[in-house]
């Protein structure tokens, strides 16, 4: 840069060198920027749901995780995450610095990702995106991974998986090039997650007692909380989902309708599936809440290019399959996924970007290049979407077991513990052994007289006290008779 490239004397020549007249759109500029406060809603939805199907001692590492990761992101984006994705394109893989720190990325001008807002709109919008991707892991590793190591595993998996993807989909890399499309996210944002949640599920290992909880299905602690979370979770996926169209009109009409049609049939489908498995008993409130996540998530890479019969197949295909994998996850493989977001998120997010080439039409997207099979476009978009699908899950998987390895051996020999809470901490929540606070007055765990010794003052003993209650002791408190 010359020497007095910042002074304050060179900013309106700026400033009037790159404003274009009549770029700006406000009806377009407001439903964005609607948009991007409606996904930051779900930002706490989604601490909410987590929380309230976590034991009660894990619930504020939730929330802790969730508050630093968006602040710590979304500072990320500002520095390097957006020129690295939306940046000059370099040999298909990755973006350049030239917008680093957003430099050139104006208020007044458009760009050729979003003709009609500010640039700036453009990108205040993509950063909750990738703030959210690595968010979505925390159910999947709840109550096991330390907060420190968790902080470094998340900021080098946004470097190392989110930003190499989303500018391989979104920002005119080869995967782009080869004709993958994905409206909102279900490969950049669902795939890649869903894969490192397995992964990091896998590799730390499952939860004490996950044999003694039916594989993992130990008790939520506040499900009133989670079903508020899966509210404020449905509202903002119309931001993120409709938002996408960067624009207001038809496009943003018909994706407002395939997301809400589409979550609610697969939330729908696992109803009845928890019904008929059930022995005709009516469903509890995680399944139905879980089928509608499933039925977002899978919606969103196709939301802008399918058609109403579209949505309504895919939505029931969604729930049907999301079913069947949670069964496999929890039954067969028996990985220790807390919340399924391999299955919820991940499996879905892939369901969704595949079926885009069979159901892609013109009439809900004019724009598209190739129809899906389906629609007599043939079977080239349905290869590409394949393909994408294909890459980014082996990718994020490598990456996510490469991070995993090293971090692990990092740790331990820097502080003689590696990625995961020792078992006393685990027993005693991660709440208490890492934060030293706690959600409930009236939580019961088991601790250690030297854990309790390291508490702060305020805590007493009608906060905490030092023995947990058994399943034994929680079945005998429940009067099932009301229920026969």
């Amino acid at each position: 840069f010359r020497g007095d490239w910042w002074s304050p004397a060179r900013l309106p020549a700026v400033v009037m060198a790159t404003e274009v007249d009549g770029c700006v759109d406000g009806a377009d500029t407001a439903w964005v920027l609607l948009s991007f406060v409606l996904v930051l809603v779900m930002f706490p939805g989604l601490a909410l749901f987590e929380a309230g199907l976590l034991p009660a001692k894990d619930t504020l590492s939730i929330f802790v995780q969730t508050l630093v990761g968006v602040t710590a992101l979304s500072v990320m984006w500002d520095v390097i995450g957006y020129t690295l994705v939306f940046g000059p394109d370099h040999s298909g893989i990755i973006g350049d610095f030239t917008h680093a720190f957003l430099y050139n990325v104006p208020y007044n001008d458009c760009n050729k990702f979003a003709p009609t807002i500010p640039a700036a709109a453009f990108a205040m919008f993509q950063m909750l995106f990738a703030s959210i991707c690595p968010l979505l892991m925390t159910g999947s590793f709840a109550s096991r991974f330390r907060f420190w190591p968790w902080l470094v595993f998340t900021l080098l998996w946004e470097l190392l998986v989110y930003y190499p993807v989303a500018h391989w989909v979104w920002g005119g890399g080869f995967l782009q090039q080869r004709g993958v499309i994905d409206f909102a996210g279900g490969i950049v944002v669902h795939v890649t997650s869903g894969s490192g949640a397995f992964v990091c599920a896998a590799m730390l290992g499952r939860r004490k007692d996950y044999e003694l909880h039916n594989n993992g299905e130990f008790p939520p602690s506040n499900l009133p909380l989670a079903v508020t979370g899966t509210g404020l979770l449905f509202v903002g996926w119309f931001g993120f989902n409709a938002g996408s169209a960067l624009k207001t009109g038809s496009l943003a009409t018909s994706t407002v309708a395939s997301t809400q049609i589409g979550g609610c049939v697969s939330a729908l489908t696992w109803m009845v599936a928890a019904s008929l498995t059930g022995h005709g008993l009516p469903p509890g409130v995680v399944s139905v809440a879980n089928g509608g996540i499933a039925g977002l998530a899978g919606i969103t890479p196709a939301s802008g290019f399918i058609d109403n019969r579209g949505t309504l197949g895919l939505g029931l295909v969604l729930g049907l399959t999301t079913w069947a994998g949670n069964i496999i996850l929890k039954k067969k493989l028996r990985v220790d996924d807390a919340l399924e977001v391999c299955v919820v998120h991940g499996f879905s997010g892939a369901i969704g970007s595949l079926a885009t080439g069979l159901l892609a039409t013109r009439s809900a997207h004019p724009d598209l290049v190739n129809e899906g099979a389906f629609y007599g476009g043939g079977t080239h978009l349905l290869v590409a979407q394949v393909e994408g699908v294909l890459v980014v899950c082996v990718y994020s998987t490598i990456v996510t077991v490469a991070l995993m390895w090293l971090l692990e051996r990092l740790f331990r020999s820097l502080s003689g513990q590696g990625l995961r809470i020792d078992l006393e901490g685990e027993i005693v929540g991660l709440d208490i052994a890492e934060h030293r606070e706690t959600a409930y007055h009236d939580l019961e765990v088991e601790m250690s007289e030297e854990q309790k010794a390291l508490l702060p003052m305020h805590f007493g003993e009608t906060q905490v006290s030092a023995r947990r209650r058994t399943s034994a002791e929680i079945s005998d408190s429940i009067n099932f008779s009301e229920y026969s």
